[in-house]
């Protein structure tokens, strides 16, 4: 089943022509429980919408395909979109939802008992702008970086821990849960979140990071042949996983911890186990043109971004050819394409159903997306591999097979 085009996001300015202006969506992002999405439209502007939107509501959008700058408000509650003008071209996104605060002392735009949804910016000039979601106030920034800052990922367990990557071929670890004393004349102010660690390794300008969801590990890929594996507990670095041919531009872990897909310029994904760094599986594209056959595996264009599927069965990938493409874990040769223009990034919506995509004229565009309901073997497999890694699985007493089939070598 061919993805179908729901709706499409537009900027709600007119185009400026100086070069300020940075119309391009480098970044797209989902709110972990699935309630806000947010996209950086150009003109250093984040639109920040609430998404009570399911796959039906989002369908009645359908017919008209464009969402104009001044849309209807579509809320949840109380919910209303928003404007963040972060003042610099918007690179990165990362949505993060902090712990319930229990005696006030936490931000107060944070209720008391509840959640603190709150969204990093990372900008043009190096600045992290963290802001609280459900208000749209600026809560602080985090300053450190000396270029671009081009990705933003915060750890999937709901800790206030992000890293940032920046085009200084630096990475730094922040914990925004901790209080840092700022120098101010002849005083000093008490600001929010404080740079755990810088991580240096890269050669080249860092385009993207990604943490594992177990939380162990990070990934981050530069204008490098070689992406590299972090450890989020010590902050060392693990290994090189090298394979590709040129620069690694993007890289996501499936949702157990249990794969790595790293997308290249090469135009190959390379599918890794990340515990032993042994590479699983390569997929190149072929023209959309020509036959599609195990046996066929000839990119043809630049690679953007690449993303797993909330249940770990797909992946979609965005290229230069202007199409983007679905794969099923198991198979060599995507399973669905759709035709777009100048696509950037992608992203799965949280519970499934639909993909979100980026242009470079400032676009999104959701995607329908396979639906699937896992087997009873692949749900045991992600239960397990949650919390075992690689060799822990080698080493227990059961027959090869399945063994192969734990460790995502049946392919």
């Amino acid at each position: 089943e061919e993805p179908v085009l729901l709706a499409e996001l537009k900027p709600g300015r007119p185009q400026r022509y100086d070069w300020k202006s940075s119309c391009e969506t480098w970044s797209v992002a989902f709110s972990p429980d699935g309630a806000w999405f947010a996209w950086s439209q150009g003109h250093c502007v984040v639109k920040l919408i609430p998404w009570p939107l399911g796959e039906a509501e989002l369908c009645k959008t359908s017919e008209r395909k464009s969402w104009g700058g001044k849309a209807e408000n579509r809320s949840r509650g109380a919910a209303k979109e928003k404007t963040l003008e972060c003042g610099q071209i918007v690179w990165g996104l990362a949505f993060s939802s902090w712990p319930a605060a229990e005696d006030g002392d936490t931000d107060p735009a944070c209720a008391v008992g509840l959640p603190c949804m709150v969204l990093a910016t990372g900008l043009n000039d190096g600045q992290i702008k963290v802001w609280e979601v459900q208000t749209g106030h600026l809560l602080f920034s985090l300053l450190g970086h000396q270029d671009v800052v081009r990705d933003l990922s915060f750890a999937p367990n709901g800790s206030p821990i992000l890293v940032s990557a920046s085009r200084d071929k630096t990475l730094r670890v922040w914990d925004l849960s901790r209080d840092v004393l700022l120098p101010c004349g002849d005083t000093f102010l008490l600001s929010p979140g404080r740079q755990v660690q810088v991580l240096s390794g890269h050669v080249q300008w860092v385009y993207c990071c990604s943490i594992s969801p177990d939380c162990s590990m990070l990934c981050s890929a530069a204008g490098e042949k070689s992406a590299l594996l972090w450890s989020m507990r010590s902050y060392t670095l693990i290994r090189r996983l090298e394979g590709h041919q040129s620069s690694v531009v993007s890289c996501d872990f499936s949702p157990d911890s249990a794969l790595l897909v790293t997308a290249s310029y090469d135009a190959c994904v390379i599918m890794w186990d990340p515990y032993t760094g042994e590479q699983l599986r390569t997929l190149r594209h072929v023209p959309l043109h020509s036959t599609l056959d195990s046996s066929s595996e000839i990119h043809t264009s630049s690679l953007r971004s690449v993303c797993f599927s909330p249940e770990g069965l797909y992946l979609a990938t965005v290229a230069d050819d202007r199409l983007l493409r679905i794969w099923a874990l198991e198979l060599r040769s995507p399973v669905a394409f759709a035709p777009m223009t100048n696509g950037l990034c992608c992203m799965y919506f949280p519970h499934g159903g639909f993909i979100a995509t980026g242009t470079r004229d400032g676009h999104v565009q959701f995607w329908t997306a396979p639906r699937v309901l896992s087997s009873l073997k692949h749900l045991c497999r992600k239960a397990l591999r949650t919390f075992l890694t690689t060799y822990q699985v080698l080493a227990l007493p059961i027959p090869r097979k399945l063994k192969e089939f734990l460790t995502y070598r049946t392919f």
